[in-house]
């Protein structure tokens, strides 16, 4: 080697060595999506999101979603605690052992058609009651879908606390499923992912808090006569989303604000925003489809609410033993969903 490649090799040592090791590193972060990979989330607001993490950290922050998702729904939490992945999105019905903050938006009768302000409720509501009630890993955003409903697959549809008890229903995990027990209702409770293996064979003849969307996503239309409509959204699901935290660690603190300015209620908001254009145009399609929407009867509708009272009165003496004051928390949820 001569001297003059010698000479320029040392510069460029030295150069190297003045670039702060922050500036050097860059960080990939696995984010796993346990939708279908056609699933409007894995498709777009998970890249769209991981974009914007690359923009903001000019690059020193990247992100790649896996083809397949690399553990069922109910294991996205134990999969960041592991590391097997280091972003992940979890329902909060499946982890409401671990945590108690977020089921505020899963109260019954309690949200509203919007889910992209539910998801901002939200998350002012996390900021201001629990903020800090993951402990194992680091929460980046929690948004809320839109607000699932009653279907019936017979061609009677399900417009009484009498014909909803004859029937074997499909029902979300959680506040629903506990609701349709109580009512003395045949229940098959599974993830939402899970929902079309259970409706398409006719393991069940109504379904109870899958939204428009769903519907669609989980190719249930065809298996589905009517919908019927109550006055108040029955019920909302809501979802954290995480990063294990020794991958959080890892990242600059500069770089740690720049990701959590394009997360939180702005993550949030795009989830919500794009379910509700998703529950729009699926719902668009009822006719097509032959779901017929049955406006609740009042009778039946009041009903439902007292039969529902005690999920919220069970949340709220959760939230206590947990730290959090309930009552403030659903109170202020609500307060931001009326502004």
């Amino acid at each position: 080697m001569n001297i003059k490649a010698m000479t320029l090799g040392a510069a460029i040592t030295v150069a190297l060595s003045t670039i702060p090791l922050e500036a050097q590193a860059k960080t990939r972060l696995l984010v796993n999506c346990f939708w279908p990979a056609k699933h409007f989330v894995c498709s777009e607001v998970l890249p769209n999101w991981i974009s914007e993490i690359e923009r903001v950290t000019e690059g020193r922050v990247t992100g790649n979603i896996p083809p397949k998702s690399v553990a069922p729904p109910p294991e996205q939490l134990v999969s960041v605690e592991r590391g097997l992945v280091d972003v992940a999105v979890q329902f909060n019905g499946l982890i409401q052992n671990r945590v108690k903050g977020p089921l505020v938006a899963m109260q019954p009768f309690t949200g509203i058609n919007d889910a992209e302000k539910m998801s901002r409720a939200l998350w002012a509501t996390n900021r201001e009651f629990f903020a800090d009630e993951f402990d194992t890993v680091h929460l980046l955003s929690q948004f809320v879908i839109s607000p699932g409903e009653l279907y019936s697959q017979t061609d009677t549809p399900i417009n009484s606390i009498d014909e909803l008890a004859k029937r074997k229903i499909w029902a979300l995990p959680g506040p629903l499923a506990a609701i349709t027990k109580k009512l003395d209702a045949g229940v098959v409770s599974t993830p939402a992912v899970k929902s079309n293996e259970i409706i398409s064979r006719g393991i069940v003849d109504g379904n109870l808090g899958l939204d428009p969307q769903a519907l669609r996503a989980f190719q249930l239309m065809p298996y589905i006569k009517s919908n019927t409509r109550f006055s108040k959204a029955v019920y909302s699901t809501s979802f954290s989303v995480f990063v294990n935290q020794d991958k959080w660690a890892e990242i600059s603190p500069e770089d740690q604000a720049a990701i959590m300015s394009v997360s939180g209620d702005v993550l949030g908001a795009a989830f919500g925003a794009r379910w509700n254009a998703a529950a729009a145009a699926a719902e668009a399609a009822y006719g097509d489809a032959g779901i017929e929407i049955i406006t609740a009867d009042p009778d039946f509708e009041t009903s439902l609410i007292e039969a529902s009272s005690f999920v919220t009165e069970g949340w709220l003496k959760a939230a206590g033993e947990a730290g959090i004051d309930g009552a403030g928390a659903l109170e202020f949820y609500k307060a931001q969903l009326a502004e």
